[in-house]
């Protein structure tokens, strides 16, 4: 049976659109871009290269070839300058926002950058994609934001500055793009994700799961670390889940627009879980690692669970994730030993 996913995907190759991606160069934005292309849309990136990479882009070209890359015009720039804001979204259909600050040196200016690229920068793109009457903007916000910590985790996101700069400035944005569907029936669709992982990801970034540091670590031939128990539950989400919940959201009837919705997997499982799949995935491909975890029982991780119902973006957007963490391990491992390599 062929899903809205499938149908839209056919829908698009045959009427291809005109896309903006902010944050091009980056994780999810360059995973984006190779759907695209590969699906024969026209795409304009934006991207100022304070997070992303420039060989993020050159690994979609190889992927997608010359003549899919052909329909990529990229401009350099940054989103806190509104006239790029205005260039990049002119004769756009549809926008995907994933351009923002991650981190920045710990400093007294910390939340200051934050709130000029992930806020600002924000209302650049918001009030430039408005005035284009663009069909459709999805942008990207975390999964922290609806999550409700406990006291120790409240305790640690106060102690650090880029937690706290994420959390609240993706609030500020789900905040103003209410704001902006309320008064200017301009209706942009929030995507919450949680631990995103798979290839293109950048294991030193402060926002990766997981997942690459436990590899990094497993490929030393050194113990991976577990804070607390290793029964604390998190949602991952595979990066391919990702680009299907923007799509959708980008074709999303009326109805469904000015909503904010999680993109999950809809299977949390352990830490106990995750480092025995990511043991078997690894042993299948190396003989480094024949180590069993270290627990730090005096610490626990900050997110004990995070259950995140599938019914609103499944009802709303047609979602359906392709990828448990199984699949996705399947495909993300063997990546990232070979970016360690």
């Amino acid at each position: 049976m062929t899903t809205l996913f499938e149908s839209c995907a056919s829908s698009l190759q045959a009427k291809p659109k005109a896309w903006l991606i902010t944050g091009v160069a980056g994780f999810i934005g360059s995973n984006l871009l190779e759907w695209l292309l590969v699906h024969g849309q026209k795409v304009v990136g934006l991207d100022n290269f304070s997070t992303g990479s420039r060989d993020n882009l050159a690994q979609v070209r190889a992927c997608v070839g010359e003549e899919a890359w052909r329909n990529f015009f990229f401009i350099e720039g940054s989103i806190e300058d509104f006239a790029t804001c205005v260039d990049a979204v002119r004769g756009v259909d549809h926008v995907l926002h994933h351009a923002a600050v991650d981190s920045v040196p710990r400093c007294s200016e910390d939340l200051r950058k934050h709130h000029e690229t992930n806020v600002n920068g924000f209302l650049n793109m918001l009030m430039a994609a408005r005035d284009e009457a663009v069909s459709s903007f999805t942008y990207a916000s975390c999964g922290s934001v609806s999550h409700q910590p406990g006291p120790e985790s409240t305790a640690a996101l106060r102690n650090s500055y880029h937690g706290a700069a994420r959390v609240i400035t993706k609030q500020m944005n789900e905040f103003y793009a209410s704001v902006f569907a309320q008064n200017y029936q301009f209706k942009p669709i929030g995507l919450r994700y949680f631990e995103v992982f798979g290839p293109r990801q950048n294991p030193e970034a402060p926002n990766a799961t997981v997942i690459p540091r436990w590899l990094a670590t497993m490929l030393s031939g050194q113990r991976v670390v577990i804070n607390g128990d290793g029964r604390a539950s998190l949602e991952f989400c595979y990066v391919a889940d990702v680009v299907q919940a923007n799509i959708l959201a980008a074709v999303a009837p009326e109805e469904a627009k000015g909503e904010v919705y999680s993109v999950v997997a809809g299977n949390p499982i352990t830490l106990n879980e995750l480092f025995n799949y990511m043991s078997f995935e690894l042993s299948s491909v190396s003989q480094k690692h024949k180590h069993s975890p270290l627990y730090n029982r005096s610490a626990s991780e900050e997110i004990r669970y995070s259950r995140e119902d599938l019914m609103k973006i499944g009802n709303c957007l047609g979602y359906q994730p392709r990828h448990d963490i199984r699949a996705g391990l399947s495909v993300a491992v063997p990546w990232y030993m070979n970016q360690s390599c």
